[in-house]
């Protein structure tokens, strides 16, 4: 039987986990739509630059080469099948997967109504559709999707083990999960000050609980049963887009300044949780950014 002391804390932590979760809520439902500026097909993620065929002045070449990695490590590219996505924002990656592969079908999940809502509107026409769930826990029944991927979204719920434990749980024997994301290359605690101070800016204004550590998220993916665990340092793909930051900061400042003269407190954070992400990118010795293949 617990202690009231430790129900207490328990009861703590509950509360503590909603706030966050609501935070959450409110930052996407209100922010979403200013990705609009980063990119045309409301990618919300970084990109990947790959010399053939992106340009690093071109954002959203890069945004959506992203997406078409993951894509290959998915193995789908010509498969027929059904695909996931664990906090799929408005759907950008599920639209482009879809207009590659005709023979796919996807679902996504997302806490926001804004996102489920406009997303969809987007999806029109295409074999996916969005709902509103938690990606740790969906209603969807195991054994059910040949591929899932997560772009910067687990980092939400600080690589916590429940969601790579309902990824597992709602793959099929053989599936694949491919995780893009930023992570910690060691515990905070043995970060230098400048690591420290980005690193909990970018949590404050980016509504993170925290990052995974690397290593710490590999052994947790073994343990839960996934094989074929595959680890890609991919910063250096990924920081000519992380570049693009200030002047698209810069961008989006000067339109709404000469548009209505506001902005809201979402946007602000999110201007600022950017700024961060660069800040962060710098300090390469506690920071990277990975992408993680395993199977089912």
């Amino acid at each position: 039987m617990k202690t009231l002391s430790v129900y207490a804390s328990d009861q703590i932590n509950l509360q503590q986990d909603s706030k966050n979760t609501l935070d959450l809520i409110d930052f996407y439902n209100e922010a979403t739509e200013d990705y609009a500026f980063w990119s045309k097909d409301f990618n919300m993620h970084f990109g990947y630059f790959h010399g053939g065929r992106t340009s690093i002045f071109k954002r959203d070449s890069m945004l959506n080469e992203m997406n078409r990695q993951v894509l290959l490590r998915l193995g789908l590219q010509k498969k027929k099948g059904t695909l996931i996505d664990l906090g799929c924002g408005m759907g950008g990656t599920m639209r482009y997967v879809l207009g590659q592969n005709s023979k796919l079908s996807a679902f996504g999940v997302t806490l926001s109504e804004f996102q489920q809502l406009e997303g969809n509107k987007l999806l029109k026409g295409l074999k996916g559709s969005i709902l509103k769930e938690n990606f740790n826990r969906t209603s969807f029944a195991s054994n059910s999707f040949d591929g899932a991927l997560a772009i910067e979204s687990f980092c939400h719920c600080g690589h916590g083990k429940n969601a790579f434990e309902e990824a597992y749980r709602i793959l099929k024997p053989g599936g694949r999960l491919v995780v893009a994301d930023a992570f910690l290359k060691k515990e905070p605690d043995e970060f230098c000050f400048g690591s420290r101070l980005s690193y909990r800016k970018l949590c404050d204004h980016w509504s993170l609980e925290q990052l995974g550590t690397i290593q710490r998220v590999t052994e947790q993916l073994k343990e839960i049963g996934f094989t074929d665990v595959s680890v890609e340092d991919i910063s250096f793909r990924v920081a000519p887009s992380v570049l693009h930051v200030p002047f698209a900061i810069s961008g989006f400042i000067l339109k709404k300044l000469l548009g209505n003269g506001t902005l809201k407190k979402e946007s602000l954070h999110n201007l600022k949780g950017s700024f961060y992400a660069l800040l962060s990118g710098l300090h390469m010795k506690s920071f990277g950014y990975y992408m993680i293949t395993c199977k089912k």
